[in-house]
């Protein structure tokens, strides 16, 4: 069997229409309508309670929407039993099965369809090469470290060849390091198989690193969908703004909005623009975000801003100067640090001035 995003054009395109869903008197999700697309990796990313977890056991079947559609490639899916969907799940906690060896873990689904002994043989074995797991098929399946104990889950989920798999916070239990590495190999599995991805996590830089697109979610409601650029550099409103990232918020007062931005007044007296959210005409006083990241220090008095320089943050690849501004204020200038022996930049308690870049400031919805 070859894996490619030929072989992995077989449909896989869910769609969420009003979808809710109530427990008692909780509405765990509300007024939800997605389209993802087919062969996408796509992302449910929100903070604990937000109702992610609730809509991926939607889509496997494991509850019912109170209210709302639930559709796989146009067809309604919402009254068909899990087993009847073509859909996987892949769990926080792997559900292997700790009597059956490597092989007899990955053929289990399909011993369950009945699936003839030579083609789940087959299969197997090029699931154990997807997964890099060759030779590893007769080991106790007890035997294997963590990340390769997850390689397993998802080759047991992806033998079948579902249209659609979900994976449930399946990185969480790992360490760091292992953690970035099985985000590379998440993603290398997805683009190599062509299957839908949907994928739950309350981690920002796993959503990033590895989605197509993302759902941000809070409260049961979708408050952003885009690509991780979209989300990052042009959030819809400040929960998205403040979730995603380190941010600066800022106050002032709008002057004027012309071509698509607005002129922006700052306390301090210093003026800037900012973009604008599609449909936004604001007026009066308003929040706007900058990213540590785009903006700079200067010399006190020759940037946007002023301030007295406080912590100095080392970070390896960065370093983070957290700038108490004169308004009191706190703003984070990340930079990216340069080689070793190269001159450091400012102490704490020196006067800085922070430049931000022409597309930097960002208003935001409430």
């Amino acid at each position: 069997m070859t894996h490619s995003r030929a072989t992995g054009a077989h449909g896989g395109a869910i769609g969420l229409n009003g979808i809710k869903k109530w427990f008692g008197t909780f509405q765990a999700v509300d007024d939800v309508t997605l389209d993802i697309r087919s062969n996408e990796f796509f992302t449910l990313l929100g903070p604990s309670g937000c109702g992610k977890t609730t809509l991926l056991r939607m889509i496997a079947g494991f509850e019912l929407p109170t209210e709302g559609s639930l559709t796989l490639d146009g067809a309604e899916i919402s009254s068909l039993l899990p087993n009847q969907r073509p859909v996987n799940t892949v769990f926080q906690n792997y559900a292997l099965f700790p009597h059956l060896t490597v092989a007899e873990n990955i053929g289990f689904g399909l011993k369950m369809l009945g699936r003839p002994k030579a083609e789940t043989a087959a299969v197997v074995a090029d699931m154990l090469k997807l997964v890099h797991l060759e030779g590893r098929g007769d080991d106790p399946v007890t035997q294997l470290s963590g990340g390769q104990q997850q390689r397993v889950a998802l080759a047991r989920a992806l033998a079948p060849r579902p249209k659609v798999l979900l994976l449930d916070e399946p990185l969480s239990a790992l360490d760091l390091k292992l953690r970035k590495s099985m985000q590379i190999e998440l993603k290398r599995l997805q683009a190599e198989t062509g299957i839908t991805f949907i994928f739950v996590t309350h981690d920002q830089e796993e959503a990033l690193t590895m989605s197509d697109r993302i759902a941000v979610m809070s409260s049961g409601k979708v408050r952003q969908v885009g690509t991780a650029r979209e989300i990052y550099d042009r959030p819809a409103d400040r929960f998205v703004a403040d979730f995603i990232g380190e941010t600066n918020f800022l106050e002032a007062t709008v002057e004027r909005v012309e071509a698509g931005r607005a002129v922006l007044r700052l306390p301090s007296g210093a003026t800037l623009t900012a973009g604008l959210p599609d449909g936004l005409s604001p007026s009066g006083k308003v929040s706007f975000v900058i990213r540590p990241e785009h903006a700079g220090l200067v010399a006190a008095g020759s940037g946007t801003i002023d301030g007295t320089l406080g912590n100095v943050v080392y970070f390896g690849t960065d370093t983070h100067y957290h700038v108490h501004l004169d308004d009191g204020a706190t703003f984070i200038v990340r930079r990216q640090n340069a080689r070793a022996g190269a001159s450091g930049g400012p102490e704490a308690g020196q006067r800085v001035g922070i430049l931000f870049g022409e597309d930097a400031a960002q208003i935001l919805r409430d």
